[in-house]
């Protein structure tokens, strides 16, 4: 028997974990506990992937769109010492691309409301080379502010509360006032409405407004081309430490600001939060672990009069306990199956889901003015998959070794006198 040990125990684990009708107790605990770990797997590899998506959406889409780093000067720097600086940044390999702004406050208006909102004087030919918003555009496009000197590009919900559509006009307002000796005038044009966006963040989509650098300049009236410069670098995580280099190495006379100081607390807790989320369904997939010790402890204590007999036929101590070393990975195996199975679809489906329940009961689930997107995304990954599996496996192979020892440990005339 010692040559063929381990198909032996294979053979009657699986016999256990199939016991159907000859052991009611035997199945029920066994169902018990791959319906814990499966349970457990499904919600763990769903709640990481809804974290994956929100920490892409950070990455691609929010902090694709906003600089990852701004160069700004509230003196008025002459063209050539703008260039200067942008000669400077642009000896730096970490820096992918460069693109001036005019960036300022301003009160966009129509007869049904206003706005404060902060204004970007873009060059539409550049723009796509540090930003990514032209990927949300729902309507017109951006390069229309090339073409229209007095066009500008809105957020829709910014729109909507103006109501306005593309085609429309509305008035943005310049903060400075041009003082006359009868009565202050505000400083303001028309402008038409050339491009719609969506991202779905509350700062960009009611806040920021994009028109042509040259209509910024003249209705702001700035003596200088741009005051400020937008970088893409090739890492947008380590904005910070190229910020760093960028302070020691520009002059005094501009100050030097990456994403973090807007969206570095956001992203920030989404990290925290997916740690301690993890650790928390990590706690939970342990509670099943322990589960499977319990119900593979009284599986073995039904089993004492199997185990005497197969100890009086020739069975080792080490027989008996990969049997229940065996039965504990099968159910673990099939707890994994079953929970990484539930947990893709989940990941694939819990958007669509999430869109569901809003449209069902009017229901917002992802308020834009307090989380950063107003969805709730997704992102599957196959690293999270089989860590996730790997570790339970782990954890039913660890749970096996107490009740494997105590049913090798179990003495034959004993558990038949009991019986």
């Amino acid at each position: 028997m010692s040559d063929r040990a381990l198909p032996f125990s294979r053979f009657i684990a699986l016999r256990y974990v199939s016991a159907g009708k000859q052991s009611h107790l035997v199945s029920f605990m066994s169902a018990i506990s791959i319906f814990g770990l499966a349970l457990g797997i499904a919600i763990l590899i769903t709640v990481l992937s809804v974290m994956n998506g929100f920490d892409r959406e950070m990455r691609e889409n929010i902090l694709g769109i906003v600089p990852h780093i701004t160069i700004a000067s509230q003196e008025n720097l002459n063209a050539s010492a703008w260039e200067a600086v942008e000669e400077q940044v642009q000896g730096y390999p970490e820096v992918l691309a460069s693109a001036p702004v005019i960036e300022v406050g301003g009160v966009v208006a129509t007869s049904q409301g206003n706005k404060a909102v902060l204004v970007n004087g873009i060059d539409p030919t550049h723009e796509s080379e540090v930003s990514d918003l032209h990927r949300f555009v729902r309507a017109g496009s951006l390069d229309a502010l090339a073409e229209s000197r007095w066009g500008v590009v809105l957020g829709e919900p910014l729109a909507a509360r103006l109501q306005v559509e593309l085609g429309d006009t509305v008035d943005l307002f310049s903060t400075s006032v041009n003082l006359n000796p009868v009565t202050p005038l505000a400083t303001f044009r028309q402008f038409t409405v050339v491009g719609l966006f969506k991202v779905g963040t509350e700062e960009l989509d009611n806040e920021l407004v994009l028109i042509n650098i040259d209509a910024a300049r003249a209705l702001f009236r700035l003596r200088t081309p741009y005051n400020g410069l937008r970088l893409r670098t090739n890492d947008v995580l380590q904005a910070d430490r190229i910020r760093f280099q960028l302070g020691a190495a520009l002059p005094s006379t501009v100050t030097i600001q990456s994403w973090t100081a807007r969206f570095g607390a956001i992203y920030d807790n989404i990290l925290f939060s997916r740690g301690i989320i993890g650790f928390m369904l990590w706690l939970l997939v342990g509670v099943a672990a322990f589960n499977l010790v319990v119900s593979l402890i009284m599986i073995v204590r039904d089993k004492r009069g199997d185990i005497a007999i197969l100890r009086t036929l020739g069975a080792s101590p080490l027989v008996i306990k990969r049997i229940f070393m065996w039965q504990g990975c099968l159910i673990g195996l099939a707890g994994i199956l079953i929970g990484v199975t539930l947990g893709i679809v989940g990941s694939l489906q819990v958007s669509n889901f999430a869109a569901w329940i809003e449209r069902r009961f009017s229901l917002n689930l992802l308020n834009a003015e307090v989380y950063p997107i107003d969805f709730l995304p997704s992102q599957l990954n196959l690293f999270d998959v089989v860590s996730v599996a790997g570790g339970v496996l782990l954890l039913s192979l660890l749970a096996t070794l107490y009740p494997a020892k105590r049913a090798a440990a179990v003495q034959p005339a004993e558990a038949l006198r009991a019986d």
